[in-house]
């Protein structure tokens, strides 16, 4: 009896040394968690230092406010990318799907599970599905944005099949015209069945800078310009988020999660969560589904469980966006939402879904900061010649050095590197005037040398931020790296102002490269610096530099490049300064130019183009001599 007792202590009761194996087991079991507790956290908060930003040209200034009854709602929603409209409207339609009848049966026992495909151009939405019914009621409303009345929406409606393809029980196209129609019944094109809708279109104006006013304006911007084809193919690897959802080659994965979708039945797939989408794909029994969840049309992410016992992440897009790639789950305030379980770790994708929607918010925020401060360089008032531009700049830089006007920065300083220090044969006001000035066809002659093409100049103009004169330039540049494409749209803002009683000019510019890869990351800024020597001579320091708006995994390659193809651009330019210079008179440089290139004159909106014939400038140039 002893012996039985003993040995059942031995096995209950644990020894010293396997309670110490235990302690420092659970202290090693606490630390480590402390230690992803601690990692995560930080992953969230980095986004409050880190914050991606875009195309400074995105945002619509507090002024503009949208008209009809769409005044009062928010203008915070931004854009990723600058659409230039060709009319002078853009087209709101919401679409409210009522209800439909007499619906074709495709379930066995007499009844089907219709939901409604809603096509507008490149524009698709759904709507949610009706389990077992041949007469849903839906009750849900669709926003469309066009450019062009008359606008034609393709609605289909589909049978849910969990497994096989949906079956289609019939389909119309709807005419939709300016203005307000009744509930109306219309017929599908099947055998049976009515679908019930009614639509509600409304005008907003686009502003003389190619924007839109207010909310719907820049979410209609946004949908235009995915309709908007590509310039040019962007030559890189492609990741998951193109291949599968074709979405931008700028657009990269930033976490990805293996979850399911729920329906009817929950679709396995993954969530690959992008800095402007979450996107969801499934191929489960070859029915495969994808959605895009853009974050400008979601207003909500919170925690939710499925049945119960399996942690869930629900997903609630704002009013009149509908649902994207599959039905979404019906919700009494007319809102779409999605839902997704079987997470590994729903609380730490939970934290992410929420930093990126944080993520989001801020960018469009610094785009809004960043738009106010671009559009200061494309304000009105132009010169009409060159001795008036000089007078303004003195005049504006007296006025800065008594302290009436306080200007911001023009370019980053941080990010430039010198490349060029050299002495030419002229002074920093014939400097500006012969190769700058609005009756100056250096340009043209230096893009024509480099062989760009569209050339458009346009003429020096003030802005209250900035001292001195703006203007802006762009032209299409031949690409020489073997990962972009041929060639690409550039844009160049330049800002001259002189300082020293005229004796320094001080040229600064901003390159923004639109179809080269990370295209949208980053800028080139430039300054040129003429310091006048002697009535025939100036001392020119050129310094250049990439400012990255958005991390890159790229950058110190870009940065390198950037700065190495600039210097071969300045050498350019001061060779073919050069040559200008030493020319017997204006109007033999003139015909130089044209025989570079025999078509140019100026606008007659006030642009130097590439592409009709020179006699203004002859004219013009012999004027000058």
């Amino acid at each position: 009896m002893v012996g039985v007792k003993e040995l059942a202590l031995e096995i209950l009761v644990p020894s010293w040394r396997e309670i110490n194996i235990s302690l420092a087991a659970a202290l090693v079991v606490v630390l480590l968690y402390s230690f992803f507790q601690y990692a995560s956290s930080w992953e969230e908060n980095r986004c409050k230092d880190d914050v991606y930003r875009p195309t400074p040209s995105l945002s619509i200034p507090d002024s503009e406010i949208a008209v009809g009854s769409d005044a009062n709602k928010t203008k915070e929603i931004m854009s990723s990318g600058k659409t230039e409209w060709q009319s002078l409207y853009v087209y709101v339609i919401k679409l409210e799907l009522l209800a439909a009848k007499n619906l074709i049966s495709a379930n066995l026992n007499g009844t089907s599970d219709p939901y409604a495909v809603l096509t507008c151009g490149s524009q698709k939405r759904f709507s949610s599905m009706v389990p077992g019914t041949r007469n849903p009621m839906w009750g849900e409303e669709f926003d469309f944005y066009v450019e062009e009345l008359p606008a034609q929406i393709k609605i289909s409606i589909y049978d849910w099949d969990i497994i096989w393809k949906s079956t289609v029980l019939g389909s119309m196209t709807l005419q939709v015209d300016e203005g307000q129609t009744e509930a109306v019944w219309y017929t599908l094109d099947s055998s049976s069945g009515q679908v019930c809708l009614q639509t509600t279109t409304k005008r907003y104006p686009v502003s003389a800078s190619g924007s839109l006013n207010g909310f719907a304006g820049a979410i209609a911007r946004r949908r235009l310009s995915i309709e908007k084809p590509v310039a040019t193919e962007v030559r890189q690897k492609p990741g998951p988020l193109q291949t599968i959802f074709d979405l931008p080659p700028d657009e990269v994965v930033e976490h990805s999660y293996s979850c399911a979708l729920e329906r009817s039945f929950l679709y396995h797939g993954r969530m690959y969560l992008s800095p402007s989408n979450i996107c969801f794909h499934s191929n489960v029994f070859a029915k495969q589904m994808k959605v895009v969840l853009p974050f400008e049309d979601v207003e909500e992410i919170k925690k939710s469980q499925h049945a119960f016992i399996n942690p869930a992440i629900t997903i609630i897009l704002r009013a009149g966006s509908g649902g994207h790639g599959v039905p979404p789950l019906a919700s009494p305030d007319g809102r779409a939402k999605y839902m997704f379980a079987s997470f590994w770790n729903r609380n730490h994708a939970h934290r992410m879904l929420q930093r990126a929607a944080r993520c989001f918010k801020q960018m469009r925020e610094k785009a809004k900061q960043e738009q106010q401060q671009s559009a200061l360089r494309a304000q009105s008032s132009s010169f009409k010649d060159s001795v008036a531009a000089l007078a303004s700049l003195r005049d504006e830089f007296e006025l800065l050095q008594e302290g009436a006007k306080q200007v911001q920065p023009f370019i980053k300083d941080e990010v430039l590197v010198d490349i060029i220090k050299e002495e030419f044969p002229c002074s920093a006001e014939n400097f500006f005037r012969i190769f700058l000035s609005d009756e100056s066809s250096f340009t043209a002659c230096f893009r024509a040398e480099r062989k760009d093409t569209d050339l458009k100049v346009e003429q020096w103009h003030t802005a209250d931020q900035y001292s001195g004169l703006l203007r802006k330039i762009t032209f299409r540049s031949i690409c020489q790296s073997p990962m972009c494409p041929p060639d690409t749209a550039v844009t160049e803002l330049q800002h001259a102002v002189f300082s020293n009683s005229g004796r320094t000019l001080v040229l600064e510019t901003v390159q923004q490269a639109h179809d080269v890869p990370f295209g949208s990351y980053f800028e080139v800024h430039a300054r040129w610096i003429c310091d006048t020597l002697s009535e025939s001579a100036c001392m020119l320091n050129m310094k250049v530099g990439a400012h990255f708006k958005k991390w890159c995994l790229m950058e110190s390659k870009i940065k390198a490049g950037s700065v190495l193809e600039y210097k071969k651009d300045a050498d350019l330019i001061i060779r073919v300064a050069r040559e200008k210079l030493q020319e017997p008179d204006e109007k033999h440089i003139s015909i130089s130019c044209q025989q570079q290139d025999p078509s140019r004159d100026f606008d007659p909106k006030g642009e130097t183009v590439l592409g009709q014939n020179t006699e203004d400038i002859l004219t013009t140039d012999q004027d000058n001599t």
